[in-house]
């Protein structure tokens, strides 16, 4: 739940909000593109547990074992690898954020040999990639003062529209800034998940086998600006 402004003791500046921003989009870009791909494989949804939650109830009452086993698979494996991601950013004597990066990349590169020349099991797969989402959920949690989500949509929907419904019933001009800078983000980032699933048929189709290379090599990349960007700061500073 978004709290007033006037509660915010935290503060960022420019740089490191557009910086967050461009982190945010290009994660929500790679989780829709995974989350569509396991939907399109698997017919289970990877990062949006959500959907799986209410799979997973309705298969209850219906016994329908195989959405059962499916769905309590990739809900604990996500929910253990952002126990995993936030027990790594908490970690005292591991500072480099781009650790997460190269472990959920390394993660999908793994899952990509192997399956290359192996048949893997669809739980073995949801499990393996929920897990890797869960922690790449844990890299970007807010943008600025607003909380945000990379790997699922119904959280960043319900704040871009709570913060839009605090813009239009505003008066105060620090406030509107706010609300208005919240709810582009929230947009944005929006925007990037629903093009990474967009993505994810055509690459699907052309990559076969080593659709999930696609991201892991994105990650990959991602990590490196970073690690560029930071040394630059360090210079600076």
């Amino acid at each position: 739940m978004d709290k007033p402004l006037a509660s915010e003791s935290i503060s960022f500046s420019a740089n490191q909000i557009r910086i967050q921003e461009r982190l945010a989009i290009f994660l929500a870009f790679i989780a829709g593109y995974i989350d569509a791909t396991g939907l399109i494989k698997w017919k289970t949804y990877v990062s949006f547990m959500s959907g799986n939650t209410t799979q997973l109830g309705t298969s209850l009452s219906t016994d329908k074992y195989g959405i059962i086993i499916t769905s309590f698979t990739v809900i604990a494996c996500f929910l253990l690898g952002i126990y995993a991601g936030t027990c790594l950013s908490l970690c005292k004597r591991i500072k480099n954020q781009i650790l997460t990066f190269h472990i959920v990349s390394g993660i999908l590169i793994f899952y990509t040999i192997i399956a290359y020349f192996y048949n893997i099991n669809t739980i073995s797969s949801i499990a393996i990639i929920g897990f890797s989402m869960g922690i790449m959920n844990t890299i970007v949690t807010s943008v600025g003062n607003q909380k945000v989500n990379t790997d699922f949509v119904t959280g960043t929907l319900n704040s871009l529209a709570r913060n839009t419904a605090m813009l239009s019933m505003t008066n105060n001009k620090t406030e509107r800034k706010q609300y208005k800078a919240n709810a582009i983000h929230l947009l944005l980032l929006w925007i990037g998940f629903l093009s990474g699933a967009f993505t994810a048929p055509f690459l699907l189709s052309f990559l076969g086998n080593w659709s999930f290379g696609f991201p892991a090599i994105l990650l990959l990349i991602c990590g490196s600006w970073i690690s560029v960007f930071n040394i630059k700061l360090n210079t600076h500073t």
